[in-house]
């Protein structure tokens, strides 16, 4: 039973990927139930099936629109930032034990929620920054649309409605090495989760200057934080935040798998290796190196690794961030920090055209802050064990068309599409096919571009409007002299909010 079990999952598998079949991981596994139980009596009449060995179907969520159990769920998630409660209650896997987990990185766009999420669930969590990118925003003379409040505010303010302790520690990872490795050894923490690099992949493509920090910070960080794990000689399982940027664009000939993919060698020899690299910008090469060395530190020292190939992140507020003002997310409208989804929804609120670059036939994969947090517990709640190769998982929702995201952002706002000269070296269209089995697999329904979350960000913007600088919402970093020179005439172009 077991063997015409694997060969049925193979057989679906397959299925899936015939053309013109487009399914999400909810519904791909709805499916394979239903098909399931009507092969069922032919397979075997005298079996036990393992405890646990069937999980209830998920419904399914369409590229198009969304089915009444996904809109029941945007209604809970809508719900529990409204009230501060958690979306589901219990962490990720329920009954996984709680750790003592150092997030680097953890006062930014995404470590602070996931923080807060982290130490929601139970966990004990040491939050570790140099507040990079709080000195970023002075350089560029552009501030969160949010005002952000320092790290000890927030977590006095955390403590104050959650009853939860964290703690802060200010740390440069890429330069004030015997601090982190002091840090490690004394805390002794179960997981190192790492967002702490640039994450910005305009801004590395800024200048000369942009360029060599991006390096110099990104894969120095990424290198000393397993070397002080060695030397603090601590057991510690890292999850590090990547990109789904890694992969390129259409450049698979297929869906893109997780991490790892099937080849032939010469000689007709089979192998699983390291996809392939592909980057677009500095800070996509980054991530690319820093696989590379996820990959040796594995091999070598038998470190235990997850990467996290991540889309593109949307959204503002968490059921933690909601519970008080002092605890809200940074919100980056520019055009260097700014996400293009959260882009669309500032402008929509503001009545400024939708910066939309080139044809907007980039097709980009997206998922929810809120996601962010709960896939990080779940990578946490399942570590790789030792002499494990590093897992690797796609972190995503679901993929879209750039110019599809804007027409869904225009509907709602009223406020026309603007095609910009496109200030970066990329493909004007591409697909996107992204396998997010694994996830999906351990528990998570993902959260789908939704009206009602689009709301949520919309009252954001509404609210802390005053604090928009229009000159800083056109692009301003260019990937090559050609891209700056076709983008020339927006230096002319003014911006203009629309009064209420």
């Amino acid at each position: 039973f077991f063997c015409q079990t694997l060969n049925f999952n193979c057989f679906f598998n397959q299925l899936y990927r015939i053309e013109g079949i487009e399914t999400t991981c909810s519904s791909r596994r709805k499916m394979k139930v239903l098909l399931f139980a009507a092969i069922l009596p032919c397979l075997s009449t005298s079996f036990t099936a393992p405890t646990g060995a069937f999980v209830a179907p998920r419904t399914a969520v369409s590229k198009t629109g969304q089915t009444t159990a996904a809109a029941q769920r945007s209604s809970l998630i809508m719900q529990a930032l409204e009230d501060g409660t958690n979306v589901d209650g219990v962490g990720a896997n329920g009954t996984a034990e709680k750790k003592k987990v150092i997030v680097l990185g953890g006062d930014g766009f995404c470590g602070w929620p996931t923080s807060l999420h982290l130490s929601d669930q139970g966990h004990d969590v040491v939050i570790v920054d140099n507040l990079s990118r709080r000195n970023i925003d002075t350089e560029l003379g552009c501030s969160s649309l949010t005002p952000i409040q320092s790290p000890d505010v927030r977590i006095e303010a955390w403590k104050e409605v959650s009853g939860k302790d964290m703690k802060f520690v200010n740390i440069d990872v890429a330069k004030d090495y015997d601090l982190l490795v002091k840090l490690i050894k004394d805390e002794q923490p179960d997981s190192i989760v790492h967002f702490a690099e640039q994450r910005a992949a305009p801004y590395s493509m800024k200048t000369s200057k942009t360029k060599r920090y991006t390096i110099d910070n990104n894969v120095s960080g990424s290198n000393n934080l397993c070397c002080a794990v060695m030397d603090a000689d601590v057991d510690a399982h890292i999850v590090h935040l990547g990109t789904m940027g890694v992969y390129g664009y259409g450049t698979s000939g297929g869906e893109i798998p997780e991490g790892y993919i099937d080849v032939t060698l010469p000689g007709g020899r089979q192998s699983n290796i390291l996809h392939p690299a592909y980057p677009g910008s500095i800070y996509h090469a980054t991530k690319c190196l820093d696989a590379l060395i996820w990959q040796f530190y594995q091999k070598n020292d038998n470190i235990r690794i997850t990467d996290l190939h991540q889309g593109i992140v949307w959204g503002t507020n968490t059921p933690q961030t909601i519970k008080d003002e002092r605890l809200v997310n940074r919100f980056d409208y520019d055009g260097d920090y700014g996400t293009v989804l959260n882009r669309f929804l500032m402008q929509g609120a503001m009545g400024v055209p939708l910066t939309v670059y080139g044809t907007g036939g980039q097709t980009r994969a997206f998922i929810h802050i809120t996601d962010t947090a709960r896939c990080i517990e779940i990578a946490i709640n399942n570590p790789p064990k030792a002499g494990e190769r590093v897992e690797i998982f796609n972190q995503v929702a679901e993929t879209r068309r750039v110019r599809d995201v804007a027409a869904l952002v225009s509907t709602q706002t009223g406020v026309e599409v603007n095609m910009l000269p496109n200030p970066r070296q990329e493909a004007a269209e591409n697909e996107l096919d992204v396998s997010n089995q694994k996830f999906c697999n351990l528990g998570l329904e993902p959260i789908t571009l939704d009206e009602g979350l689009f709301d949520e960000v919309t009252e954001v913007v509404k609210k802390f409007q005053h604090r928009c600088d229009p000159t800083k919402i056109l692009p301003a970093s260019f990937w090559n002299k050609k891209r700056a020179e076709e983008c020339a005439s927006l230096e002319s172009q003014k911006v203009e909010i629309k009064a209420d």
